[in-house]
């Protein structure tokens, strides 16, 4: 809009005024290296052709807690959609303060894609936060997978901005914050393994993620497993929690 100033006569002065915008969107791509596949650049969608996806978000039962976001839910017809574009599961997006990264402004659950491309609640569209436009770090967050944020705050407006985890080249905070995925399609991965959505691996010792892997299958006998569910402790995310024998969660823990 334009806004006068100087009054009525031959003195005024048109200044070009841009207001801040009264939301931002974000376009953030990732790979989760549970369910992903190197020799086809696509993630799994097991979770989904079993039908175990929840219709509403999980992060709040998991004592998450939302800021703005929360409580978000999925219609059935969005879970119907398959190849690159189908749904393999929940994440949360965070915008964090710029100055202060680990204040959290606002939240959304949202939805991975199997290309990684993670979409709104209509399993399309970038998401949405009621936030003014300027800078801020963006983290991603998954129920059994390490969270990612990027190093440098973001610029963000009303128009789609877009923050790729997959690439090397966004920078990313801490050390060794994702995983180097090597094959035909090499990629950049949250780290798996956090069963117990504390922010950390840890394969022994008191509270690590391998012990409740055995406890979902049963506790004693190690060759049990657990069929078409939706669990933390499946680290692969085909909608099976396996502790022993090929295929098995707890070795991707070890690897890591």
């Amino acid at each position: 809009m334009k806004m006068f100033m100087g009054g009525t006569g031959r003195g005024d002065v048109a200044v070009n005024f841009i207001p801040p915008s009264l939301n931002v969107m974000i376009a953030v791509h990732a790979v989760l290296e549970g369910p992903y596949n190197n020799a086809t650049g696509l993630m799994g969608d097991a979770l989904r052709i079993f039908q175990v996806i929840p219709a509403n978000e999980p992060y709040t039962a998991l004592g998450y807690t939302h800021v703005g976001g929360g409580g978000e839910s999925v219609a059935p017809q969005v879970l119907e959609t398959t190849l690159s574009n189908a749904i393999v599961d929940w994440v949360v997006v965070e915008l964090r303060s710029s100055a202060t990264p680990a204040t959290v402004l606002a939240t959304r659950s949202a939805l991975i894609q199997r290309d990684g491309d993670v979409v709104a609640t209509d399993g399309a569209s970038p998401l949405v936060f009621d936030l003014l436009g300027g800078d801020y770090h963006v983290a991603l967050r998954h129920r059994n997978h390490l969270g990612v944020m990027t190093q440098t705050p973001v610029a963000l407006n009303a128009s789609p901005t877009g923050v790729d985890f997959g690439l090397a080249s966004t920078m990313t905070y801490g050390t060794n914050a994702r995983k180097s995925l090597t094959g035909t399609f090499p990629a950049q991965a949250l780290w798996a393994g956090d069963v117990t959505f504390n922010k950390q691996l840890k394969y022994a010792g008191s509270s690590n993620d391998r012990d409740p892997i055995l406890v979902a299958i049963g506790g004693t006998v190690p060759t049990n497993t657990l069929s078409l569910v939706y669990r933390q402790e499946d680290i692969t995310m085909n909608g099976v929690v396996k502790y022993a024998g090929s295929g098995n969660d707890r070795d991707i823990l070890l690897q890591n």
